[in-house]
């Protein structure tokens, strides 16, 4: 009788413990959903990875690093990184984390630490092939916990977070109007942002600079001259268009960026919100060369 007490109140406690996590995970999806849903738009990764990712990595937004430098990925530092940041004792003591602004940044920032080249491959996979993603982020070496794999898709079967993946984000208020009819209603671009102090937007879907100029009733003569731009060309999804001159130099933040596979000097200096002039001159670089991968371009 008396073991028949103790496992009915082991189980008592167990489902008071497993209601309020899993409380706190669908309190957590619920406010973020958007954020990893805009993620997939804009660079491709499956919302369902981001959000377990999360999820894990965070702690449903209460570890220290989450809470203390919105960090909700559990990105360390690395050699490139120049921004703020938050110490805690990890796979070493003291290990150095990433500090963001805002969870916004964190978001964003997870998605550009994938586009790297050693997870180029996950981007083969379709979107809504969670296992292969969880085990190749484990195979990357994202995590060193021999079980990430098996707690990511854990948490996305439990939690339904495949649905993430077909599901569109809340409708934004947008700061012009666009008839439902025009034509240039496909060129959908994120609310109004600021880029190291200098106003722009970002693009959600590819577009030209002509169909940005259509959409915001601004000049595509000042708008090339703004984004350092002497054509028209096709500027991809996630690239910030400015509506006001860029900078000499990145005043916040990192001092310095490697260049990686496919970038171009104009493409980073859309990415910092410096001229390409001011890129080319800090680097005591001949205006018009190629950026060459893994070369070490300095910021200000």
């Amino acid at each position: 009788m008396k073991r028949i007490v103790l496992f009915t109140l082991f189980l008592s406690v167990y489902s008071a413990i497993f209601a309020q996590y899993n409380q706190k995970f669908n309190a957590y999806i619920a406010k973020y959903r958007d954020l990893a849903i805009r993620e997939q738009q804009l660079y491709g990764i499956p919302a369902s990875i981001t959000m377990a990712q999360a999820l894990l990595e965070s702690q449903a937004g209460e570890s220290m690093i989450a809470v203390k430098g919105f960090n909700h990925f559990g990105i360390k530092c690395g050699s490139d990184w120049s921004g703020k940041t938050i110490y805690k004792d990890d796979d070493n003591l003291q290990d150095c984390f990433r500090k963001y602004a805002h969870v916004e940044e964190s978001f964003s920032d997870h998605s550009l630490f994938l586009k790297r080249i050693r997870y180029a491959f996950l981007f083969d996979y379709q979107l809504d092939d969670y296992q292969s993603w969880a085990e190749g982020l484990k195979t990357a070496g994202y995590a060193t916990d021999k079980d990430y794999a098996s707690k990511l898709i854990k948490i996305i079967e439990d939690y339904n977070l495949n649905a993430l993946v077909y599901e569109k984000p809340t409708p934004e208020k947008e700061d012009w109007d666009i008839k439902a009819n025009d034509k240039n209603s496909v060129v959908k671009l994120l609310v109004k942002k600021e880029n190291n102090s200098v106003k722009c937007y970002q693009l959600r879907k590819d577009a030209t600079i002509a169909e940005v100029s259509a959409v915001l009733g601004k000049s595509k003569k000042s708008l090339l001259y703004y984004n350092d731009m002497f054509e028209d060309k096709v500027l991809k999804a996630g690239t910030y268009v400015y509506v006001a001159k860029k900078a000499d130099k990145v005043y916040v933040g990192r001092y310095k960026h490697v260049v990686g596979e496919g970038e171009s000097m104009h493409s980073i200096s859309q990415k910092y919100g410096v001229t390409l002039k001011s890129l080319y001159k800090n680097n005591g670089i001949p205006y018009g060369a190629i950026a060459i991968t893994g070369q070490t371009l300095y910021l200000k």
